[in-house]
């Protein structure tokens, strides 16, 4: 009798695992009610937008710059402080650099050894023309000119890296006046992020002081399920409705990532991104190719399991019955899902394992 009985068991089992995306419940309301069973109707559906994914608020790689010490140097003054917005071209700090002046110093001796080796090449050429000096001695005096103006390039060069514009090494070689004051100055319009160093301190070369970034527009780095990706584009557009901010997406990435197997979509932000900030997590929608697809966001507890595939109770005339549907996004509470809903269903939200029980002929339905 025990074996019969589970004989009928598992043939009734297999019966619910071909075939349960139909498999009708019936029960009455005294036994829905003694069951704890509670419904709920289906919420209003979206089409072709996916909601509640986390991202992070990023600078685009092009709009953030840092401005480190080009020479070592002590800073004399900082002319901003984390916050402060910034032009193009403003002095942000003054350092004292006693390599400066060691460049200038540099600069002024290869401008006179230049113009003295140009002077004695123009000479070389004139005499080798009348013949009175041979080739060799005039490619001799061609070269050192080609050389000086070599090394004068370099020290202009080394110079610009410092920070000094073109005018002002032209004023140098014109004057020779030499200091060792070094302003740095902001590389755009922006806003300071960062200040790293203040008034007295010593820094050696390459030292970063500021992080300076243009805010607008900004970017997101959203962490979306690869089931939800494939009707994604580049192009489609995202909301943050908490912060009133919307963009597009611009790339999609093709791997996924090692930790949590998900994808990494890259958006820009144009609008509202005076509401955001650099390094913040949201929670962002987008809207998929098509939008032919409804989706709903129900309560975790309302989703059954059978055979690993996921499903819904719907209430019905004579108690419940079984509805397949595809989990889109998978949440701590809640999920998003698709399917073949109508969406004015009453699904159950409690009470799901005993239907489920009831299904598999466990406990009788009583």
């Amino acid at each position: 009798m025990k074996n019969a009985s589970f004989i009928l068991g598992l043939i009734a089992l297999s019966v619910i695992q071909s075939g349960y995306a139909e498999e009708n419940i019936v029960i009455n309301a005294g036994q829905i009610q003694s069951l704890g069973i509670t419904t709920a109707v289906l919420p209003d559906k979206h089409s072709g937008e996916i909601p509640g994914l986390p991202a992070q608020v990023v600078i685009p790689g092009n709009q953030l710059f840092i401005i480190s010490t080009p020479l070592p140097a002590m800073v004399e003054q900082t002319l901003a402080g984390v916050g402060d917005s910034v032009k193009k071209g403003q002095p942000i700090a003054r350092l004292q650099s006693p390599a400066l002046a060691e460049a200038q110093r540099g600069l002024l001796l290869a401008t006179v050894q230049n113009q003295l080796a140009r002077d004695n090449m123009a000479r070389d050429e004139s005499l080798y023309k009348d013949g009175i000096i041979s080739e060799s001695r005039y490619r001799a005096t061609r070269g050192l000119a080609l050389e000086t103006q070599a090394t004068l390039s370099e020290r202009k060069q080394v110079l610009r890296l410092s920070g000094m514009s073109d005018n002002a090494i032209a004023q140098l070689q014109s004057g020779n006046n030499l200091s060792s004051l070094l302003t740095l100055t902001a590389p755009i319009d922006g806003v300071v992020l960062e200040k790293t160093a203040s008034a007295g301190q010593r820094l050696d070369a390459a030292v970063a002081i500021f992080k300076i970034a243009r805010l607008d527009p900004l970017a997101l780095e959203i962490q979306a399920p690869l089931a939800v990706t494939r009707n994604i584009r580049t192009g489609a557009s995202i909301s943050i409705p908490a912060y009133s901010a919307s963009g597009t997406i611009t790339a999609i990435a093709r791997s996924l990532s090692g930790s949590n197997q998900t994808i990494l979509l890259r958006a820009i932000v144009k609008h509202g991104t005076e509401n955001l900030r650099p390094g913040q997590f949201v929670e962002v929608s987008i809207s998929a190719a098509g939008g032919n697809t409804a989706q709903w966001e129900i309560p975790n507890s309302a989703i059954s399991r059978i055979s690993g595939k996921p499903v819904l109770f719907v209430k019905t005339s004579q108690g419940f019955r079984t509805q397949a549907i595809n989990i889109l996004i998978e949440g701590a509470q809640t999920s998003v899902i698709g399917g073949t809903l109508k969406g004015d269903e009453h699904i159950a939200v409690g009470g799901v394992s005993a239907l489920k029980a009831s299904m598999m002929g466990i406990g009788g339905g009583n």
